[in-house]
């Protein structure tokens, strides 16, 4: 579930240094209170996106209107010309693209244009090939005029791709194309691309790469033919309306396995661009159930990272694709569970690959030769690593962490002497994006004082300009109230927070509160980095607003984030009563007026609070929320809890729906029927728990919506409903 619910604002915030009266318990919330602080009006600008050219020294751009790619000087920021102009292709005419991506030495693109999302990364389009020397755009398939996942081969002359579940490769020197395979057939084998739960769970898109010479495409089949068959209803709706479903609604089906049940069976191939043969590289290990990735190494084997079912044990192969001989050459094991951070974030370089490890106790990077020698332990400290950059041609060295306190993000260098550099500012959130030579790379820099800044800057990490600095939404924010961080105790453990306070606030004023949490595993909310969003409406309405970072959460460590494992809610649970207890002291807190919410696991950790034995919260607001980890992914589920078979009572005691009896005060549920991720029948379930045990429950549903309750006005309309609820608790 990784799921992150970005909440932004509509109309512009009109500056004032009136004070807004807090609102009478009775008084009705308005769209118009709220909207000026929800997506899309709170949104900053980040600079247009640029494609590097391989050599870092000029980029590429897309026009606005989607009718020219020009291309700019690094250095300098000027135009030096226009790579792409659609008026003017030679043989194809298209009106507009959606974007780009390039050849490995830049002499072609891909382009796409009419894109239909999938899931949550993928999706499908109209490709096209265009040559930028000869200025020629032509369709990269018109056998299959839909497809997915380009990729182009490392000595540019042919592209890979998916459509209909079949792998495909385009001969760009002679315009031909060839079948890889041809047993794709949907909800049965999915050749090249992820299942629904690897793309949502695994974060990729794409499960096929080249090799360095081209020679050889390797890629993962999935087998999802004995994965259950999920559906759920969809109907004519308003927004975006499905006129076929006018009288009678029709039905969306996809393969979804819930905890304990069967996963695709995934095997890894290769194919041989020459004799276009097929063999499969297997791995006789026993206890495989996951292939997250699989990339080429610079020496020509295959790398295969692989998973055991309970997914506390990492396995890396090498593999020869031609005689399909395997070798383990690393394995990394956990008590608990391995953070997807350490296959999700390893870097192949050309000598060695980097991984992220939390062996120690925190995250840290590690250098392995592809022979799995551990060459480096590149960085050490009681803090964790949190991005990894890259190793430069001169050997340094560029990470992103917690050093400087888990709810900041400090950017580190370090040369080949050791000695170490901050980029930027040590608090606050600072990130990188390279170049591929990394010769140059952009910086963003936010805190909760100052918006998103991005900065282009050399290898010397001297300033080049700055791309963007939003000050327009500084200034249009500068009376908004601001987080202020404090810590709260709760068993022993000092646990990071925010509250956001009323303009005019006064500690003899009794406040309502909203607690919003996520608390997920390994997540953060309490971070020094921008936001402005749904809290500083509801501050302008007069609620203190404060999110607590519970244990389970990120940043702080694996034995902090890892003792929720087998037993989800437990300990998420006391620290969210014990914050909210703490809260009730303070003179300025109106104690009977606490209320609790969150979005999709925030929604599930707010109905455990609300159940909690002597609960504190006077109301709740679950969004989008798990009610029992029995219907959710296995992935997911199984990571932090083990499968239900070896922790029956471990999923019993986690389930919303087992303690439904305890609902003790006013809740208020909200979902979207096409959630394909949190199903709607989440939603159900607990409702007719409820229902038998005599509760009462105010419900909101979003007809065809799905997990970001998002598009034709639903977002403000979601935290419009949520406050109205709270200002009647």
């Amino acid at each position: 579930m990784r799921h992150k619910i970005k909440i932004t604002l509509a109309s512009l915030m009109v500056a004032t240094a009136s004070v807004l009266p807090v609102m009478a318990r009775n008084a009705i919330v308005q769209v118009d209170d709220v909207a000026e602080y929800v997506f899309p009006a709170n949104g900053t600008k980040s600079p247009s996106s640029f494609t590097y050219m391989p050599d870092g020294l000029s980029y590429l751009m897309l026009t606005d209107n989607g009718k020219k790619v020009r291309s700019f000087d690094t250095a300098s920021g000027k135009e030096t010309g226009v790579v792409l102009d659609l008026a003017d292709t030679r043989e194809t005419k298209i009106n507009s693209i959606e974007g780009f991506s390039l050849s490995p030495d830049g002499s072609m693109m891909l382009v796409w244009r009419e894109s239909q999302s999938v899931y949550r990364r993928s999706f499908t389009a109209s490709y096209y090939v265009f040559n930028i020397k000869r200025n020629i755009l032509v369709p990269l398939s018109t056998d299959h005029p839909r497809q997915m996942a380009p990729l182009f081969s490392p000595n540019n002359r042919m592209v890979a791709f998916v459509s209909d579940n079949n792998i495909y490769l385009k001969k760009l020197d002679y315009n031909s194309e060839v079948a890889v395979t041809t047993d794709g057939v949907r909800n049965e084998i999915i050749n090249g691309i992820p299942d629904w739960t690897y793309e949502e769970e695994f974060s990729t898109s794409r499960s096929m790469t080249w090799s360095p010479q081209s020679d050889m495409l390797c890629f993962i089949k999935y087998d999802e033919k004995e994965v259950p068959l999920y559906s759920f209803p969809m109907y004519q709706g308003a927004c975006h309306p499905i006129e076929e479903y006018e009288l009678y609604p029709g039905a969306y089906s996809y393969k979804y396995p819930v905890a304990g049940c069967t996963n695709s069976k995934v095997s890894v191939h290769s194919y041989d661009i020459d004799t276009r043969k097929i063999k499969p590289v297997t791995i006789s290990a026993p206890g495989i159930e996951y292939i997250p990735r699989i990339a080429y190494a610079p020496n020509g084997q295959l790398l295969i990272t692989t998973l055991n079912r309970e997914q506390n044990r990492m396995e890396i192969y090498t593999a020869n694709p031609r005689s399909t001989v395997v070798k383990s050459i690393l394995v990394e094991e956990s008590k608990t569970w391995i953070d997807p951070s350490t296959y999700e974030n390893m870097k192949i370089e050309d000598k060695s690959f980097v991984i992220i490890s939390s062996r120690s106790g925190f995250a840290h990077l590690y250098r392995f030769s592809f022979t799995g020698q551990l060459l480096s332990t590149m960085t050490r400290g009681e803090w964790d690593v949190t991005d990894y950059y890259g190793t430069d041609g001169l050997g340094n060295i560029y990470f992103q962490s917690t050093r400087n306190g888990a709810m900041n993000r400090t950017v580190t260098k370090i040369d080949q002497k050791g000695m170490e550099t901050t980029i930027g500012k040590e608090n606050g959130t600072t990130s990188l994006s390279f170049s591929p030579s990394m010769n140059y790379f952009t910086m963003s820099y936010s805190s909760v004082e100052t918006p998103p800044i991005y900065t282009l800057n050399n290898s010397k990490l001297k300033q080049l300009r700055i791309l963007q600095d939003n000050s327009e939404v500084a200034s249009r924010y500068a009376s908004a109230p601001k987080r202020e961080f404090f810590t709260i105790n709760s068993d022993g453990y000092q646990l990071n927070a925010y509250m956001v306070k009323p303009s005019g606030f006064s500690s003899s004023t009794k406040y309502p509160v909203i607690m919003w949490l996520y608390n997920g595993p390994g997540s953060q909310e309490v971070l020094n980095r921008w936001s402005i969003d749904w809290q500083q409406a509801a501050a302008e309405l007069g609620f203190l607003v404060v999110c607590v970072d519970g244990r389970g959460t990120g940043g702080r460590g694996s034995s902090f984030q890892s003792v929720v494992y087998g037993n989800l809610g437990h300990y998420e649970t006391i620290d969210q009563v014990n914050a909210a207890r703490y809260l009730a002291t303070l003179p300025y807190v109106d104690s009977s007026r606490i209320g609790v919410s969150g979005w999709s696991y925030g929604g599930y950790e707010t109905l455990m609070c609300a159940q909690a034995t002597d609960s504190p919260f006077a109301a709740a607001v679950a969004i989008a929320p798990v009610t029992n980890w029995r219907y959710y992914d296995t992935v997911y589920a199984e990571r932090y809890m083990n499968t239900p078979q070896a922790n029956i009572e471990g999923y019993v005691e986690s389930a919303p729906t087992t303690h439904a009896s305890k609902m003790n005060c006013d809740l208020l549920l909200m979902s979207g029927t096409a959630d394909d991720n949190v199903h709607f029948s989440n939603t159900v379930e607990y409702v007719s728990r409820l229902q038998v045990e005599g509760k009462l429950c105010n419900m909101l549903v979003f007809p065809n919506m799905n997990h970001s309750i998002y598009g034709c006005n639903a977002r403000v309309l979601v935290y419009t409903n949520m406050l109205r609820f709270f200002k009647n608790m």
